[in-house]
């Protein structure tokens, strides 16, 4: 197949700032409706049009028609800059505003990452605000079966909604049930509320307060930490402000394994795109099927889902087997490589082994590792793809590997770019002057494991959970789920919209959409923040969820009697429901923060990267880069760091030491992995079985966790009423997690299921394009409509995820109510390190509806 090697010509995942720019994607779907880019323009001047002032003219010399250009009604009177929030690129909006209306939603232009650029998403964010499903006012479940569409609530004020949580939390911590209590955070929050969390559950004496991590990416951080120090992602996107030269836009080979960026971070791919196109980079895409970022590669390659690991074993046994590998960085920073080296020759991770496992040619493997090798600086990118297998922790260690050993880590156009969803480094609030009580060990990691623990009751049951996202969609295996919430006492839904989650609450608190707060907003990738302003007034009643958890604390202080009132208050002193203020203080507590401040950053037109010790400090681009910026940084962040360059006990990269691998052996571990897959992988590849015992998490030591047993025979039994391997993902660039179903242009451009299937499956299945068809696996089934696809490997299906039977929005348009996607993978498998859900395989079969 044939490739554009530039990638700009006709990739549309992005689109130009203004109506007519020639920006370097054409645009998407719909075109921007937006209005004049400054409204300062004077009368008569001509200028200040879309398009007018961009240089482009149609055939002619006539500007492209916007006329909005001196439009009384259309002209705004101010623009807001602020942050999108339905992905991790982290662009910057800048909004015009009529009388406190919305006119247009266009990017930065002045960002050398961004350059102007936004993609369909925008748009979406003024259609939280405008939109009449929002949720307006605090709720009480007053009737109906817990889940049922049937249920009905009424309005209540915020003080009596937090003193019921309040008191119900207060009651289970008296009768000493505290570590009952859980609560599941997700990605939309504002930055730093979790910080606020864990100091409340902290004096409640609650273990259990959990982030979205393991529904997301957090195997591939605990791997960055493991190998070299810090967890998160290495390199940055741009201009390096301590070196002044490119970062990531500088690579020479690009390698994409389990990431679909131009649906999933079209902005940021569309700046590697453009840095390949100047570097003449390679493109190397690792997916089972084609997508858009495949049709951008040089080579795309298509394993058997959850067989990642088998690749990337086979690539590093290749590269050093045959020398391969930087010598000069090996023997200077790398611990344990003869040990690797030993490792790899005793198992034969040959690419010849990896071809039986993966279905990709040994010679297209060793053309891989080859490539990667010997470009330098190669990048390695990876997303949900890999997180979301049962080995994703080993998987991830593995990619770190391959890094490590060719030199590729701690320099620009490198490193291990692992998207991961927190915060880089913990927010750290002043120290908490009142007392504590001693926690019992948290339930094991994954907050998926909620379900099990209602239902079992091992180790515990949960009798209150909090949430600010949907389990009722995120979460594998929602049959059961399902079931876990019906039995639960005390379930609080914090959101947007009445979301499948939300019929099963007890109490419902409406928060704010990104327009309608101030604050900072993060570039999870590269470690990049953006300091957002509050662009419309607060829809309702909403707040946003700091001031939650602040008038929640504040509850607790006037019902509390046990604890001081006066502990309760100035843990929590109400100066922070001005977010600015609890910034200064995260800014003035938080290690290699001092540099953040919000003056600094809202002066800025790019975001900032941690760390940034100092208001002089250009900000971290790439980790562990052997220069002084560096070193300042890693120093600021513990001193024991002085003069390390990696950040692990021995200051250099870690393959393996016995005290790692006595740390993970507690688990069923290594320090250098073994191959083993999903159960449900088509071949009765090696396997896993978990212990019923429970063991103290060594990535996770707050929480405890399932051994396992690697390298289990595995069978093919499931396969024969199964014989397919689904795996789930996003539905297109145009949905972000279930908000975007909420909005009429998300339902309008992408509002149907559409399950792809090979055409050789589908013929065999009886199947035709556009049928309507059910996908069924051991633990349940969903419908979707049939799309014949030949970019995805005969044995495999995908399943869109993110749909759900709340979501009215699509009624408009008659798009079908579908049950979660999550029915269909099985909960019991997951990392036990990371806690990471196993989305990516599941045994099924495709039939007609």
């Amino acid at each position: 197949m044939k490739h554009d090697h530039s990638g700009l010509s006709r990739r549309s995942f992005v689109r130009g700032s203004v109506v007519g720019s020639a920006g370097i994607g054409g645009p998407l779907l719909l075109p921007v409706v937006s209005a004049n880019a400054s409204g300062t323009s004077s009368a008569g001047s001509g200028t200040g049009a879309p398009g007018a002032g961009s240089g482009q003219a149609s055939a002619g010399g006539v500007p492209p028609a916007a006329f909005t250009d001196q439009s009384a009604a259309l002209t705004p009177d101010r623009t807001v800059a602020t942050a999108c929030q339905f992905c991790n690129s982290n662009c910057r909006l800048n909004v015009d505003l009529k009388a406190g209306r919305v006119l247009a939603v266009r990017g930065e232009d002045d960002d050398p990452v961004q350059q102007g650029q936004i993609c369909v998403k925008a748009e979406m964010m003024p259609q939280l605000v405008y939109n009449t499903e929002r949720l307006t006012t605090p709720l009480r479940r007053v009737s109906g079966k817990k889940g049922s569409s049937h249920s009905t609530f009424e309005a209540i004020s915020w003080e009596e909604a937090l003193r019921t949580i309040a008191a119900k939390l207060l009651k289970l911590r008296d009768a000493g049930q505290a570590h009952t209590i859980a609560n599941r955070t997700t990605g939309r929050m504002p930055r730093g509320t979790g910080s606020l969390v864990a100091r409340l559950f902290a004096m409640l004496g609650s273990p259990n307060n959990t982030d979205v991590g393991p529904v997301c990416n957090d195997a591939g951080g605990n791997a960055l930490a493991a190998t070299f120090g810090l967890g998160n992602f290495t390199n940055g996107y741009g201009v390096d402000g301590a070196t002044g030269k490119d970062d990531l836009g500088s690579a020479r080979h690009y390698l994409f394994l389990g990431t679909n960026q131009a649906e999933t971070h079209p902005v940021t791919f569309h700046y590697l795109l453009r840095g390949r196109a100047k570097t003449k980079a390679t493109l190397t895409v690792v997916d089972p099927r084609l997508t858009p970022t495949g049709a951008a590669a040089d080579r795309w390659v298509a394993p058997k889902p959850h067989t990642d690991l088998a690749l990337l074993l086979a690539m590093l046994h290749h590269i050093v087997e045959q020398g391969l590998f930087d010598r000069q960085f090996v023997k200077r920073w790398v611990i344990g490589f003869e040990e690797l080296r030993a490792h790899l020759d005793k198992h034969q991770y040959t690419p010849a082994w990896a071809a039986k496992v993966t279905g990709v040619p040994a010679a297209t493997i060793t053309a891989m590792a080859e490539e990667y090798a010997s470009a330098k600086p190669a990048a390695i990118f990876c997303n949900a793809g890999i997180s979301h297998q049962l080995g994703a922790f080993d998987t991830y260690r593995v990619a770190t590997f391959l890094a490590a050993v060719t030199g590729n880590i701690g320099r620009p156009g490198g490193g291990c770019n692992f998207m991961h969803n927190t915060w880089p480094g913990d927010l750290h609030l002043p120290p908490l002057q009142a007392e504590v009580p001693e926690r019992r060990e948290a339930l094991p990691v994954g907050p998926d494991y909620f379900a099990q623990s209602i239902l079992t009751g091992e180790p515990y049951g949960l009798r209150a959970i909090i949430t600010q996202g949907n389990p009722l969609v995120s979460s594998a295996n929602t049959s059961k789920v399902r079931k876990a919430f019906e039995q639960l006492d005390f379930y609080v839904y914090t959101g947007l919209f009445m979301e499948e989650a939300a019929y099963y609450a007890d109490i419902i608190l409406p928060v704010c959409s990104g327009l309608e707060m101030g604050g900072v907003y993060m570039r999870r990738d590269d470690r990049a923040i953006r300091w957002q302003e509050q662009v419309v007034d607060r829809v309702g009643e909403s707040r946003p969820d700091w001031e939650i958890w602040i008038g929640l604390a504040h509850a607790l202080a006037e019902l509390d009697t046990r604890r001081p009132a006066h502990e309760w208050r100035e843990a929590f002193p109400k100066r922070w429901m001005d977010y600015r203020q609890l910034w200064d203080d995260f800014v003035a507590h938080t290690p290699g923060m001092g540099g953040m401040t919000r003056e600094r950053m809202a002066q800025r037109t790019e975001p900032l990267r941690w760390p940034c010790p100092t208001t002089d400090h250009p900000g971290v681009s790439t980790l562990y880069l052997d220069h002084p910026s560096w070193y300042e940084a890693a120093e600021s962040l513990d001193a024991a760091h002085r003069g390390k360059r990696f950040l692990t006990p021995s200051g250099k990269v870690e393959l393996t030491t016995p005290e790692l691998d006595k740390q993970l052996a507690v688990t069923g571990h290594s320090a250098l992995p073994i191959f083993y897959t999903h159960p449900e992988v088509t071949g009765a590849h090696p396997t896993l079985a978990y212990s019923r015992k429970l063991v103290t998490n060594p990535i996770n030591p707050q929480a405890v966790t399932h051994p396992v047993r690697l390298g289990v025979p595995g069978s093919d039994e499931v396969h024969r009423r199964f014989p397919l391997m689904g795996m789930t993902g996003r539905p297109s660039v145009v949905h972000f997690a279930e908000v975007t179903h909420w909005t009429a242009t998300g339902k309008q451009l992408n509002g149907i299921r559409f399950v792809q299937i090979h055409p050789d499956t589908a013929r065999r299945s009886g199947i035709a394009d556009g049928d309507e068809v059910r996908v069924e696996s051991p633990r349940g089934a969903v419908t979707g409509t049939a799309l014949l696809w030949e970019g995805i490997r005969p044995d495999t299906v995908f399943v869109p995820n993110t749909f759900g039977p709340a979501q009215k929005v699509g009624d408009v348009f008659d798009d079908p109510r579908y049950e979660a996607a999550n029915t269909l993978p099985d909960d019991q498998y997951y990392d036990n390190l990371s806690g990471q859900q196993a989305y990516k395989c599941f045994a099924c079969r495709v039939v007609k509806a």
